[in-house]
């Protein structure tokens, strides 16, 4: 229902958007790839309230922290992480803090068929298994390998569990979503991705994971130096962290920030 009414406000914000002879200013989002549908949804919803348009860039977290680092202009960086926004506020690449934004819990999930009969976490180091993970640097796989070790340490676990799970990895993908698409498609039989990326592709299933187990992720953003309107993504930062921004993330499967 809540994500009905988001997308029913998005709508009408872009059919009532006041029209102005001259452009609205245009906002620079980098965010990661877990967040596309978020930002798009946001974008009608913040042009309505504040005049300002969106126009989005998503990518894995570090690849576009990694562009900003090389020049690319961005008015605010959302980050599935805090790792990137850090690592650019260490470099001196930052205007003011790191803002947390959102959290964001972690899913196994596997094709809405389930080929492989996978029922528990157990089940993904069994022999002939086909994992899709993403690249080393993208965010998901450092929260995926913490989850993969709380698996490992619980009591009734195969020795070896962390190991035999990546002689099951078959392929690594761009960026998170890369991932999900993979096994909405049947090209891989599980995966771990984030619980909002589970919740937006209905050609998944999640199995559900052990009670003991809440590896969470924090998302944060940031107003790069590369900024052509630093004092806009600022506010843009504010908003998002406000009710409005946090209703439509909460509509996406996201939680309120620490």
């Amino acid at each position: 229902m809540l994500l009905g009414a988001v997308m029913a406000l998005a709508m009408a914000a872009c059919g009532s958007a006041p029209s102005t002879s001259n452009d609205p200013l245009v906002l620079s989002v980098f965010a990661g790839a877990s967040l596309g549908d978020v930002v798009a949804a946001a974008a009608p919803v913040y042009r309505t309230a504040s005049g300002i348009a969106i126009q989005a860039a998503t990518d894995s977290s570090t690849s576009l922290r990694i562009q900003i680092e090389q020049g690319a202009q961005a008015d605010v960086f959302l980050s599935a992480d805090t790792r990137n926004p850090e690592a650019l506020l260490e470099a001196g690449l930052v205007d003011g803090a790191l803002v947390p934004f959102a959290r964001n819990r972690l899913a196994i999930i596997v094709p809405s068929d389930n080929p492989a009969g996978i029922r528990t976490y157990a089940d993904l180091v069994r022999p002939g298994i086909k994992i899709v993970a993403a690249g080393a640097n993208v965010p998901i796989s450092a929260y995926a390998a913490q989850l993969v070790d709380e698996f490992a340490a619980m009591a009734g676990t195969q020795p070896g569990f962390a190991v035999a799970y990546a002689a099951n990895v078959v392929s690594r993908e761009d960026n998170v979503r890369a991932v999900v698409a993979k096994i909405a498609l049947g090209e891989g039989d599980a995966a771990i991705v984030y619980a909002s990326d589970a919740f937006a592709f209905s050609a998944v299933t999640v199995i559900p994971l052990p009670p003991s187990i809440d590896v969470l992720a924090v998302y944060a953003g940031v107003v790069p130096k590369t900024a052509h309107q630093p004092a806009a993504g600022h506010d843009f930062l504010d908003w998002f962290t406000g009710s409005a921004g946090q209703e439509i993330l909460a509509a996406f499967g996201f939680s309120a920030p620490p």
